[in-house]
């Protein structure tokens, strides 16, 4: 008797549903903050952790600038931000965001950077700088900085918090089980802490934080996270689908629906959050204009 081998059949992936389809990058002021971006020598979030908004943000002429270089220090197993070893700190990109930031005529500016391991003050410097130059060349201009955690190091984080940013936000990304595959470096302790710190220092300052779902969490879990955050007195709390940016990054477990993040939205106000965006397709910047507003911030005269 012949044996006959048969081919395993390739899994075709199963289509994304409507809810997680984003519309292409098109249109002018697409195209304009992209020119703008390159000539002043800037790098932005969007297009380096490849955000399924950059189309919607950018067309509205908002945009996550991305500070300290492309290059990260740690390997997250979720971002597609580059890693590896970076230049020296530009201490002139903060003059150069500013100017970007008051070209767009925003009235909201969001600016993160990649991890510094190599210079935890000087990040932290940059960040100071980049508050004060908005507030020099963009008058009335609130100002959200996306911070890494700085190892914990208080000098550094005293540095950002003393420039009075009008929000502070540092992701929390996943629970305290997956953090060893989610965030490599990181420790989830440090990440409350922080928050804390930034409270203990600014007690009238706005925090925030943003975790991820999808990566192998359990609900219970989740909660148990916002309930930590809220023990720590964060302000504003956003929820997103984890989207797999290529075969590199750790697998996509589950999609969650829309109801599912209106439940998780629902519960997290319930523990006394000030705002919660909730969403497929939310990241942290996402609306974070219409955030911030929510909590009683108004543009600055």
């Amino acid at each position: 008797m012949e044996l006959v081998q048969i081919e395993p059949a390739r899994k075709t992936p199963a289509p994304k549903p409507e809810w997680l389809k984003a519309r292409a990058p098109m249109g002018e002021n697409y195209h304009s903050l992209k020119q703008l971006a390159r000539s002043l020598g800037l790098h932005t979030v969007c297009e380096s952790a490849h955000c399924p908004n950059i189309g919607e943000c950018w067309q509205h002429k908002t945009a996550t600038f991305m500070m300290l270089g492309n290059l990260c220090t740690r390997r997250c197993g979720f971002c597609a931000v580059p890693k590896g070893r970076p230049e020296p700190i530009d201490f002139d990109e903060p003059r150069r965001v500013a100017e970007a930031v008051a070209t767009l005529g925003l009235q909201h500016a969001v600016i993160t950077s990649v991890n510094r391991d190599d210079d935890l003050v000087g990040g932290a410097r940059a960040f100071a700088m980049v508050i004060e130059e908005i507030r020099k060349q963009a008058p009335g201009c609130r100002v959200e900085v996306l911070i890494p955690d700085f190892q914990g190091n208080e000098e550094a984080i005293q540095v950002v918090v003393d420039a009075k940013p009008e929000v502070l936000n540092h992701n929390t990304e996943s629970v305290p089980r997956l953090y060893r595959v989610v965030r490599s470096g990181a420790r989830y302790e440090r990440t409350l802490r922080l928050l804390a710190y930034a409270k203990e220092l600014n007690p009238s300052g706005i925090t925030k934080s943003g975790v991820m779902v999808g990566l192998g969490e359990e609900t219970h879990e989740l909660l148990d996270v916002f309930r930590d955050l809220a023990a720590v007195h964060c302000d504003i709390l956003t929820i997103g689908q984890y989207l797999r940016p290529s075969r590199d990054h750790l697998p996509m477990t589950r999609i969650y629906a829309p109801q599912e993040f209106a439940e998780l939205k629902a519960e997290a106000l319930k523990m006394g959050f000030r705002h919660v965006e909730s969403g497929p397709l939310v990241r942290s910047s996402y609306h974070a204009h219409e955030q911030a507003a929510s909590t009683g911030l108004r543009v600055l005269a």
